[in-house]
């Protein structure tokens, strides 16, 4: 057993729980909703270390506390009992996802280097987010209590990487509470000055600005989508719709795509996606780009495609607005649809976390028939597995996607 586990009780404050609501607790799951405290003994700043007790007065575990509707974030369950989240606490838990991705082959990669070493519930560590982008570390906070402890997890992580860390990026205004982030320095170097990499996947050359890019820098969760995409696009007509920085582009081109379009209402999305591209790429004249709002643009284009990829932001972040995000989704994917050459190829995707898989391919056919077409699914796809669900955690399933045949 870690030593941490096994230090004194700690005097942290204390959270009792309505009855029967210790019952998630003991399935393991992460969180510790407002509604479910019956009372707090003391008084719990944002971020304290707190321990939740059962109405039975057992101990449950213990966590980072937050005044928002997820009270609780568990970093540690019974029996266990850290008295604190102290570096040695951090180092047993990063160093144990750590070797996860080794186990999976992607630590000496010859020919990836970049990939999610903590995704929050995934890796029981929940508010937490890491990403390793060619020796350079992007931390990101979804809980203030995180937040309080980025200086340990940068010790931590020196230790894990040695002399292969080149910087820690701290990357957190977008994910903490707007009140919080405007009072607090939530963006910086923790370690090195590195504002940009390139970083290579599966052999493609790609430029990562964790600075002021999107999320991270790069959506590291479509690798094996990406990969798969490669089986399709040779010698094909390609759109690829919300693109940002062009990665299913790159993997298109490099499968021998006849051309690509890459499409974003951002102009600096699109500086990103030619960079890579010329990246890779010496002749890049079977690519171009479109500057334009993706919903409109497929609407009214006549251009018919080969293989069409939509991998739109959330279109739902609650389940308030779930139903309006489905009939997005299929006005979306029916004008993709109607768009695509008969024997064709449809790339779909939703990061609604509220959007489950049955729901979201239920849509993508109606879609479908909407549009008059015949379709079949190749392949349902998911996020890879740097971005482990938590089997106690399955709100952790957030990316769904469908690979369709249009006939």
């Amino acid at each position: 057993m870690p030593p941490y586990l096994i230090k004194a009780m700690s005097k942290a404050i204390k959270i009792v729980l309505k009855p029967g609501k210790e019952d998630a607790l003991r399935r393991f799951h992460p969180w510790v909703f407002s509604g479910a405290i019956h009372k707090v003994e003391g008084q719990p700043q944002d971020g304290d270390f707190v321990e939740v007790f059962s109405s039975a007065n057992q101990y449950m575990g213990c966590g980072l506390f937050q005044h928002s509707s997820i009270a609780v974030r568990l970093m540690a369950f019974a029996p266990h009992r850290p008295q604190e989240l102290d570096l040695e606490f951090w180092q047993h838990k990063l160093q144990k996802a750590f070797g996860m991705r080794q186990s999976i082959g992607l630590t000496q990669s010859d020919h990836t280097n970049v990939y999610r070493l903590v995704h929050g519930e995934g890796d029981l560590l929940p508010g937490l987010i890491i990403d390793h982008y060619n020796g350079n570390l992007v931390v990101q906070a979804h809980a203030i209590g995180i937040h309080k402890y980025r200086e340990t997890i940068a010790q931590a992580l020196e230790q894990i990487y040695g002399s292969e860390l080149k910087s820690i990026y701290y990357k957190s205004n977008d994910t903490l509470p707007a009140e919080f982030a405007s009072a607090q320095p939530t963006e910086g170097f923790l370690r090195g000055n590195n504002p940009s990499a390139v970083v290579l996947e599966y052999g493609n050359k790609f430029e990562i600005d964790f600075v002021s890019g999107q999320k991270t820098g790069f959506f590291i969760d479509q690798r094996e989508n990406r990969h798969l995409l490669a089986r399709y696009a040779a010698g094909k007509t390609v759109l690829n719709t919300f693109c940002y920085s062009g990665g299913f582009s790159v993997y298109a081109l490099q499968a021998g795509a006849r051309s690509v379009e890459s499409l974003d209402s951002s102009k600096k999305a699109l500086e990103l996606a030619e960079k890579n591209v010329a990246l890779n790429f010496a002749d890049t004249h079977n690519h171009s780009v479109i500057q334009a709002d993706a919903v409109p643009f497929i609407r009214d284009n006549r251009k018919v495609y080969d293989l069409i990829i939509l991998d739109p932001p959330a279109f739902a972040k609650h389940n308030k607005v779930r139903h309006n995000a489905l009939q997005a989704y299929k006005r979306l994917n029916a004008e993709a649809i109607r768009q695509i050459s008969p024997g064709g190829i449809l790339f779909t995707f939703s990061c609604s976390q509220v959007v489950s898989m049955a729901l979201f391919k239920a849509t993508v056919i109606a879609a479908a028939i909407q549009a008059g077409r015949e379709a079949s699914i190749l392949h349902q796809l998911t996020q890879p597995a740097d971005h482990p669900v938590n089997a106690f955690h399955p709100e952790g399933e957030y990316l769904k996607g469908l690979v369709l045949y249009i006939s």
